[in-house]
Formats: C-alpha cells, sequence, structure tokens
C-alpha cells in the first residue's frame, strides 16, 4: 500500500516540466499519475514513476532537487461514493490528509494520499478490506 513518490522543486520558469519529461522518457521511465502545485516563484511536482530510484538519480544529476517519499496508494472501484467511503474510514481512524492526486482506469480509481500517519493510515484501509497496492501492480498496466 505505501509506495514511492518523488518530489521535485520547480523554479516557475518556462520548460521546466518539458526538462523533467523529456529526461524520463530518454531513460524509459514512465510517469504514472502526478500533481503540481505552484505559487509565483516555484512549484512542487508530486509524481509516480515507474522507477523512482533511478528517475531521482537521473533528476539529481541535472540539478533538479528531488527526493523520494512515500504515500498511501488507495485502489477504488470507479464508482460514485467509493471515495467518500475510504476517506471516512481514514477521517475516523484521527488520520488526516495533507494531500492526494488520483488517476480512474477502466473501473478502477488509483488514489495517491500523503497522509499525517502513513503506518495508521494503511492500517485503517486493510482493516476494511482495500487492497495492498504495491508500484509492481501499476507498472504491470
Amino acid at each position: 500500500m505505501f509506495i514511492d513518490q518523488l518530489s521535485i522543486f520547480l523554479e516557475n520558469r518556462l520548460g521546466r516540466f518539458t526538462q523533467i519529461a523529456k529526461l524520463f522518457g530518454e531513460n524509459n521511465i514512465n510517469m504514472k499519475a502526478f500533481t503540481v502545485s505552484e505559487n509565483a516563484e516555484f512549484g512542487v511536482l508530486h509524481i509516480i514513476v515507474s522507477n523512482p530510484q533511478k528517475a531521482c538519480e537521473i533528476l539529481r544529476a541535472n540539478s533538479f532537487a528531488a527526493s523520494i517519499n512515500k504515500v498511501v496508494c488507495l485502489q477504488t472501484p470507479d464508482v460514485p461514493g467509493e471515495l467518500g467511503k475510504a476517506l471516512e474510514i481514514i477521517s475516523n481512524a484521527g488520520v488526516s490528509v495533507e494531500y492526494m492526486y488520483a488517476y480512474a482506469q477502466d473501473t478502477v480509481a488509483n488514489v495517491f494520499i500523503r497522509p499525517d500517519n502513513l503506518d495508521l493510515c494503511a492500517a485503517s484501509l486493510k482493516a476494511a478490506g482495500y487492497p495492498d497496492v504495491t508500484l509492481d501492480d501499476l507498472n504491470s498496466k
């Protein structure tokens, strides 16, 4: 249920995300999901990739500030109300969500959650019957 996510600091300059996308393409790293938050001067890219260790090394070698951290990957049916049920389980466990992002494929939604308590978040979801999703599971699709 834990997946490595890259967090990349980006100056708010034309072409910075393009550079990352090109580096990943040239090095056979697939972008699975991402979100970007920004202000006037900089942004932070949170991204799930097929090979986070290699991606982080490549980014750092090309002068990007990048780090790897864990997020919880929640996999639910892609139907109305399912995310609400899962978030209620997390909230009832006393876990706050710092941020999250998602993508849906076929009948499944993959939600990447950065909670304030990783272990409690994952334990609560597992106890409720949600599957233990790994990066290998995402890479096989």
